[in-house]
């Protein structure tokens, strides 16, 4: 006789599971920002410098890019009305693919109405159970979610570890099970600013006939003169998808693909975000037009931000800090410890910092940090203030 279940509430589970998060350092705390999103931020009528932002470029405040959302809202309303595939694209939809397009150097380009609607959307508008998808051990969430939707066999590659990647491309390819094999990576990895390897990868795919996936995300703005990490290698013409989103350099919200005509005109009519969400918001359309086309025209904001990263980064590994090996302006200050973490950003919050703790499940256990991202919007003196704070709380926690 076989023992009957324990019926467990939902309050019941839900103060378990928050109490344990609790107990082990990992529950977040969600502050309430008093105003925009920038350089410095206001929280409980307190000033603070705010190294906790994806707005690489400052783009999401810039005067410029909120007068195209202003107008396009005028024009157009404040929403699509409808997915594309039934109401059809508005003018700023198809000048918004068409600006996409041009600075990926692909021949055509798909937007999402947010970059893990186009990764779950994407993925599994290609891949199926018939297919293979070697991922790495460090990609994002919504990679990850996008390859369990395919129903893909999933195969977790080490990081960044090209030996792996060749074995088991091989393994993968002479198995004989799979119809198509593709291989996805982040270009930058947010949480440790590292790039992927993608002339080594390019190599691998050609010899094992890899369809390639590049997770720009963190890349697009930011590397390759503000067209991404694919381009920093010089590599457009061999990568099969460039996604990105539209949310961290570009400054505004949502997805994209950027690849052939044929990818994208089979993804306008097999990616189910795309077919059965809402589009994005004319204001959001044409904001980051504007954002993108300001980015080609010029490289201020990307010569400011690289400017910002190298400095806190020198000055943080001055100090004893643990930086890892970031390539990019990302700068984390590696505790290890959850608690530690935690407390270390509260502390920095007292000093007048905001910079989040980064714990399980978004980095592995046991490799807390916190996540510095300095914007091209910093000055020196709010860099210096961090660094001070840093200074500070670190001698205080004998972390340094």
């Amino acid at each position: 006789m076989t023992d009957k279940k324990k019926n467990i509430t939902l309050e019941n589970f839900l103060d378990e599971k928050l109490n344990d998060l609790k107990s082990k350092g990992l529950y977040n705390e969600i502050k309430i920002l008093d105003g925009q999103n920038g350089a410095e931020i206001q929280i409980e009528g307190k000033t603070l410098v705010n190294l906790s932002s994806n707005n690489y470029l400052g783009f999401a405040t810039d005067q410029r890019i909120k007068k195209a959302a202003e107008d396009a809202c005028k024009e157009y309303g404040a929403g699509a009305g409808a997915v594309r595939s039934i109401n059809g694209s508005l003018e700023v939809h198809r000048k918004l693919e068409e600006t996409i397009a041009k600075l990926k150097g692909t021949e055509a380009a798909i937007a999402f109405q947010s970059g893990f609607n186009c990764n779950m959307g994407a993925i599994s508008a290609v891949m199926n159970e018939k297919d293979a998808i070697l991922s790495d051990a460090l990609n994002h969430a919504s990679i990850i979610d996008g390859c369990r939707l395919s129903k893909a066999k999933i195969i977790r590659v080490a990081h960044s570890d090209m030996e792996d990647l060749y074995n088991k491309a091989k393994e993968a390819r002479e198995s004989g099970l799979f119809e198509k094999i593709m291989y996805i990576t982040d270009g930058v990895f947010s949480m440790d600013g590292d790039l992927a390897k993608l002339p080594e990868i390019v190599k691998i795919a050609k010899e094992f006939d890899l369809i390639t996936y590049v997770d720009d995300a963190h890349g697009s703005g930011v590397m390759g003169n503000g067209a991404g990490t694919v381009k920093h290698f010089h590599l457009e013409k061999e990568i099969d998808f460039q996604m990105g989103t539209l949310s961290k350099a570009i400054g505004v919200v949502g997805g994209y693909v950027a690849g052939s005509k044929k990818l994208i005109d089979w993804l306008k009519v097999a990616a189910r975000p795309f077919l059965f969400s809402t589009a994005l918001t004319p204001a959001d359309a044409a904001a980051a037009t504007k954002a993108i086309e300001l980015m080609i025209d010029s490289k201020k904001q990307q010569e400011a931000l690289w400017n910002n990263g190298n400095y806190l980064k020198e000055q943080l590994k001055d100090l004893g800090f643990d930086i890892g090996q970031s390539e990019t302006p990302i700068t984390p200050v590696i505790l290890k410890d959850e608690k530690l973490a935690q407390t270390f950003s509260k502390m920095l919050y007292e000093e007048g910092v905001y910079a989040k703790a980064i714990v399980y499940p978004t980095v592995p256990l046991n490799t807390a940090r916190i996540r510095n991202m300095p914007t091209a919007a910093h000055t020196k003196e709010m860099l210096d203030k961090a660094i001070k704070a840093y200074e500070k709380v670190g001698k205080k926690l004998n972390v340094i």
